[in-house]
């Protein structure tokens, strides 16, 4: 429901803006998009009520819509980050760093904060890495939300180097997120509020890319009985288990029009 109600705000913003609403499929982790997933996302978000202009199913200008398929575009980005200086190979496990953190990161957040380890490591023969961004540290990067407001975040205190290519040789998602906007010339992001921190982050990456940075619109998260964030495993309210118990898209979104925050 969250993700519905996130990507509903996105359609309802970009009608309001006589825009385009583009889905795209981001299945980068290719053991957990499997093709019946994907076709059960867009059965559900249809039953929904939402309609796309631009996705994997319906193309576009921008096409393909699938990530795994533009792999090429996240190769050339890396290679020119490297050609900057902005990355080096991290040799660190999730579990070093989680235990060598020098603070906690937020709760919503799933990255890390990185105490940083392999800044001046040689390369290690025959090791798996991964690439990560060197933050700026002690920079502020500040934005305006277009729901929240002001937002300001200092490099190496709020949030350290992050990975932008798994040691699985697959893209990571601030990577391919900056250069999918980019390309598919995005003038608006409209996502959850636990991804502002990603937002702090992504900046650093468009302005090391020379990329123009879109808009955000960061939605409040959806809190069960208990004030707890909605998660995955809240299944009694995915949309498929919802739809499957006789509910409505017009009962389920009831409320939310007139609503829309910012």
């Amino acid at each position: 429901m969250g993700h519905a109600r996130t990507f509903w705000a996105a359609q309802e913003r970009a009608r309001a803006k006589s825009g385009a609403l583009i889905l795209r499929n981001e299945d980068l982790d290719r053991a957990r998009c499997q093709p019946e997933f994907v076709r059960a996302m867009l059965e559900d978000l249809r039953w929904f009520g939402l309609a796309w202009q631009e996705g994997p199913d319906v193309g576009g200008p921008f096409a393909p819509y699938n990530q795994s398929e533009r792999f090429f575009t996240y190769r050339a980005a890396l290679e020119k980050l490297r050609a900057g200086n902005f990355v080096y190979r991290c040799y660190c496990s999730r579990r070093d760093i989680q235990s060598a953190a020098r603070a906690p990161h937020a709760a919503d957040d799933e990255e890390p904060m990185y105490p940083g380890a392999c800044r001046s490591k040689p390369p290690v023969q025959n090791a798996k890495f991964a690439w990560r961004f060197r933050v700026p540290e002690g920079e502020a990067v500040t934005f305006t939300d277009n729901n929240l407001g002001e937002q300001r975040f200092v490099a190496g205190k709020d949030f350290g180097d992050f990975v932008i290519w798994r040691n699985d040789d697959i893209p990571a998602y601030q990577l391919a997120c900056v250069v999918d906007d980019a390309a598919m010339q995005i003038t608006e992001v409209v996502r959850g509020a636990d991804l502002l921190l990603s937002t702090a982050r992504q900046l650093l990456l468009y302005r090391a890319l020379g990329l123009n940075a879109p808009e955000f619109f960061h939605c409040p998260l959806m809190l069960d009985e208990s004030g707890r964030r909605l998660a995955k495993r809240s299944e009694s309210l995915n949309l498929r288990a919802l739809r499957e118990r006789g509910a409505g898209p017009d009962e389920l979104w009831k409320g939310w029009a007139g609503r829309l925050p910012g």
